[in-house]
């Protein structure tokens, strides 16, 4: 054998160990993309009910803020109709009510029932002593009597 020959059988060796690695990588690699394909084929079983169930709730969610949306808006026009009727009732009333309780306050100070507590009797001491035309002061009264 001569050294041509003797490199050709080593170059063939060389090749067939070359082509015996890639025959296994690419028998790995077929392994690794049937497992990708179960994997990606068990994932979508699996995320199509979900995103089903997802799309269910995310309609209710809308129905239910769309309910809560018109309860706003109908407790918001509520507060809006208290709001005016409060103003028209301290509008109508506020004003005569004051008026009427200036003038039972003007009329009570006019018959000197002023000084009367609630139940018309008057405490102790506090009675006064009228002489024509003015008011004496309880001290000056000791005086005047004793």
């Amino acid at each position: 054998m001569s050294g041509v020959e003797v490199a050709g059988i080593i170059v063939a060796v060389f090749w067939a160990i070359l082509i015996s690695f890639l025959a296994v990588a690419l028998v790995r690699l077929a392994q690794v993309l049937r497992a990708t394909t179960r994997l990606v084929s068990e994932v979508t079983d699996q995320a199509v009910p979900l995103l089903a169930d997802a799309a269910d709730t995310v309609r209710s969610a809308r129905t239910q803020l769309d309910r809560v949306d018109a309860i706003a808006s109908d407790v918001q026009e509520v507060t809006s109709n208290a709001s005016a009727l409060s103003s028209t009732v301290a509008t109508a009333f506020g004003g005569p009510l004051v008026k009427v309780a200036a003038f039972g306050y003007g009329v009570r100070k006019a018959l000197g029932k002023g000084d009367a507590v609630p139940g018309g009797v008057p405490p102790k001491g506090s009675r006064r002593t009228v002489i024509v035309g003015r008011t004496v002061p309880a001290a000056r009264r000791r005086k005047q009597k004793g």
